[in-house]
């Protein structure tokens, strides 16, 4: 502060003829001490005077004050002097507090609130994923009210605070071990310590009773940057610590200033002798606190080659600070008197004045630097990221490795450019310090019962979901077309299933339709090629050639159940399928009448197969056939089979089907099949005793016996078939009930038509007829 008066008082152009007079005090950190002082000074009790023999040209009032250096005398202070309006500059109070303009108006600082300075530590222990640490705090107004907003962010960016605890250096040594037992109880290796370097000192010491190393501690600009801390350190307890610090000035001319300083030029500063009695171990003549040990202090003493905090220029930004803080007041002085070669003297000076404009001032040290405030009486936000890494010879050297500047967007606020960092205990790799490991892709967060957020267990997602990022708190749904892989970190493409001639199912669904149609064109061949003989005469033949040809429709119709559905295969499949059974019923139905209508016209007087002629049976064949045409018309044109993924059935597939459309006309086709089928059971079973060498009614009773049962059993085996296994089944039924027919009514007439011709003869068909009429 002298460096900046005498600069400000040789200086031409700020502030020419003026001088500046100043009033010095130490307040002892004592807050009781500071509001004596400022309420003193804000009574006009103590004169502000200029250490020379020239008198003062202004009245002795205070136009200023500079400092103080902690946040809790600042607020005592700036509480105590608010209603005068006093301008308060301080160069180290960083609690947030101040700030509040409606409690301190007259407060302003040259080091940035602890607003941003809490915010800038949170961003820096998110960035290093430190996710679960504890903090101490000095259990003050710079602790208190750092960690609170601390907290908050920290809350924000996902940070878990496992313990917070106040400290102070007096506290009594069983609240100072109640620290340490929680410090050696915590899982979190990150200690966030929003302390004064004084405070910090004290705990180190303490922690090394303990040997209390390996933790990470993340600092605030009170103790980060404290070169005497650091020699203290021997137990190497903040060995890697890593914080915040006020970015480092230059103040040109200071150092030569504090090396030139004598006390036989500063005559009347007792606090200067008395630290030049204390910094050389000597004494003045007549010293109060001189002893009969100490040698004679002569005022010419070296302070160059001295090792001591007083020449360590590594102080330089709180220097700065203060240089800053003068400078302000000096161009608020500067434009109220409208100084250009000379000042206005007539314009009455009075602290609120000068509090008005020093909010408003604007300028640049002569380093470049430039200097303002901001509404709340706040300086840019900057900070230097500081990192301790201990040199070979034990000496730590304060290493930056990162710049925070507020006023950049909030992506760009932080950044780190380091290649290597030494942590606790020499490690090159950074510190662990979660609740919880992360969860990997494919599983989701839960919260632990009454812990924090940060600690959760890792659930896999549930069937048909997944998470693709770590820490996931969600598992997000597959579409349906898609289901998630084996890690459940991604959905692929659901594979389609349908019946197809690739399959062995469906490779032998398609040997066994295939084998029923030759069969079927042998038997017609043999029908043909002895369709002269009696017994097929005797079967209608007719009747029989239509029979075979509807039936190798219907092995060939349920080759349109394999392969990938498609809009005409779907409603090709159930309309060919419906009007080729009903064509086949029919014949069947057709035949088992003709068998009727010949034991009652070889009664006597009866003429029964005049009115059921071949004319009649062709004509109840198409009539039968045709009602089954016009019901599959109606239902292709009101709704008709359509290709279907179904997702439901099986999960992890897409079943690729045919859905029905209208499910009335699905039953109706096959209600009206089924009725066919009845009658002609009813008929078939009421001429299964009529006397014949054939029992053609026999063979006929058997195969819709065996057609009603395949379909009766299809019912309940194509509801519960999943897939591909469904149509399965439907093919099936088709191929069974086809083959029934077959087999039951043609086989055992080609057999005597191939095997037994002997009976093969107009006299052995109507043997047991003549037997049983006479």
């Amino acid at each position: 502060m002298l460096f900046a008066i005498e600069d400000i008082n040789n200086s031409t152009d700020l502030l020419p003829g003026i001088s500046l007079g100043y009033k010095l005090y130490d307040t002892c950190g004592s807050i009781a001490r500071s509001v004596r002082v400022a309420l003193a000074l804000a009574n006009g009790n103590e004169a502000v005077s200029v250490p020379s023999e020239a008198p003062c040209t202004r009245p002795a009032q205070v136009q200023a004050i500079i400092g103080e250096t902690s946040s809790s005398p600042s607020v005592a202070i700036a509480t105590v002097i608010g209603p005068f309006h006093i301008p308060l500059v301080s160069h180290y109070a960083t609690c947030a507090c101040l700030s509040d303009k409606s409690k301190y108006p007259s407060f302003l600082r040259t080091i940035p609130s602890d607003y941003y300075q809490s915010r800038a530590l949170a961003q820096l222990v998110k960035h290093f994923g430190w996710t679960w640490v504890g903090a101490i705090r000095s259990n003050n107004d710079y602790g208190n009210n750092g960690i609170a907003i601390f907290t908050d962010t920290a809350q924000q960016l996902g940070i878990c605070l496992e313990y917070s605890v106040p400290f102070f250096r007096t506290d009594p040594p069983n609240k100072i071990q109640k620290i340490i037992d929680i410090i050696k109880l915590s899982t979190s290796k990150v200690i966030v310590a929003f302390l004064s370097h004084l405070d910090m000192d004290v705990l180190m010491n303490k922690l090394s009773h303990h040997n209390l190393t390996g933790y990470q501690w993340v600092g605030s600009e009170g103790w980060i940057f404290d070169s005497q801390t650091a020699e203290k350190d021997n137990n190497h307890i903040l060995d890697g610590a890593i914080g915040l610090s006020i970015p480092r000035a230059h103040v040109s001319g200071i150092r030569e200033f504090m090396l030139n300083i004598k006390p036989v030029n500063l005559l009347g500063n007792d606090m200067l002798t008395e630290f030049w009695e204390a910094l050389f171990n000597c004494r003045f003549k007549q010293s109060p606190s001189s002893l009969e040990n100490q040698s004679e202090c002569t005022g010419h003493e070296d302070l160059s080659g001295l090792q001591h905090s007083f020449v360590d220029m590594s102080l330089m930004a709180v220097f700065n600070n203060v240089y800053k803080g003068v400078f302000a007041v000096a161009h608020a002085l500067h434009n109220i008197l409208e100084c250009n070669k000379t000042c206005n003297f007539k314009v009455q000076l009075d602290p609120f004045t000068i509090l008005q404009h020093i909010k408003k001032i604007e300028f640049k040290t002569t380093e470049g630097e430039e200097v303002y405030f901001n509404e709340n009486g706040d300086p840019p936000a900057k900070y230097e990221i500081i990192h301790w890494q201990p040199t070979e010879n034990g000496v730590v050297d304060f290493v930056t490795v990162g710049l925070y500047d507020a006023s950049l967007p909030a992506d760009k606020q932080l950044s780190l450019q380091y290649n290597s960092l030494v942590w606790a205990q020499n490690s090159k790799q950074v510190p662990v310090s979660v609740c919880s490991e992360k969860c990997p892709p494919g599983t989701r967060k839960v919260l632990q019962k009454g812990k924090p957020v940060c600690c959760y267990d890792c659930i896999r997602c549930a069937e048909g979901e997944i998470s693709n990022i770590t820490d996931s708190t969600t598992c997000v749904q597959c579409q349906p077309e898609f289901w998630p892989n084996e890690k459940r970190d991604a959905c692929v493409k659901k594979e389609a299933e349908f019946l197809s001639y690739e399959e062995i199912m469906g490779a032998l669904l398609t040997a066994a339709s295939l084998f029923g149609t030759c069969m079927t064109a042998v038997v017609a061949f043999i029908f043909f090629r002895y369709r002269k003989t009696p017994i097929v005469r005797a079967n209608n033949s007719e009747l029989s050639f239509l029979l075979l040809f509807s039936l190798t429709l219907c092995f060939l119709c349920s080759l349109t159940f394999i392969g990938r559905p498609s809009e005409w295969s779907c409603m090709l499949r159930h309309t060919a399928f419906g009007i080729t059974f009903v064509l086949c019923i029919s014949c069947v139905l057709g035949k088992t009448m003709v068998v009727l209508m010949a034991f009652r016209a070889s009664l006597p007087g009866s003429n029964v197969m005049k009115w059921f002629g071949p004319t009649q049976q062709r004509l109840s064949v198409l009539a039968f056939t045709l009602i089954q045409v016009v019901i599959c018309i109606l239902w292709l044109t009101i709704s008709p089979p359509f290709p279907f993924k179904n997702f439901k059935e099986i999960k992890d597939k897409i079943i690729l089907e045919c859905a029905l459309g209208s499910t009335v006309g699905f039953w109706a086709v096959l209600g009206y099949i089924g009725l066919l089928a009845s009658f002609c059971f009813i008929l078939a079973f009421l001429a299964r005793k009529l006397p014949d060498n054939f029992n053609e009614a026999k063979f006929i009773t058997f195969s819709i016996l065996i057609f009603c049962a395949v379909w009766i059993t299809f019912i309940p085996a194509y509801v519960s078939s999943p897939g591909k296994f469904s149509v399965a089944v439907e093919i099936f039924a088709i191929l069974a009930s086809s083959f029934g027919l077959l087999i039951c009514i043609f086989i055992p007439k080609c057999y005597i038509i191939l095997l037994r011709p002997e009976k093969n003869t107009k006299k052995n068909m109507m043997g047991k007829v003549g037997q049983k009429t006479f």
